[in-house]
């Protein structure tokens, strides 16, 4: 008795197609343009006296927010 308890228990739902492939490529895609965008726009004004410290601060600051805003996907 106990036996066919366990195999009648249905286990989680399987996630969607969309959930499974185009969630996390669409996430991917609009991560790595927020992040090559932020860093490109850092590099093109380059007032005096930051050198490398900006478009370091950019890349760090950008790849933060996509963690944030698209890290549950």
């Amino acid at each position: 008795q106990d036996l066919m308890d366990i195999e009648a228990k249905a286990g989680p739902p399987r996630p969607h197609c969309y959930e499974r492939h185009v969630q996390p490529c669409v996430a991917e895609l609009l991560g790595t343009a927020l992040f090559i965008f932020i860093g490109c726009l850092a590099v093109l004004d380059e007032p005096g006296g930051t050198g490398r410290l900006q478009p370091a601060l950019a890349h760090g600051l950008a790849l933060a927010a996509t963690v944030a805003v698209l890290g549950d996907i």
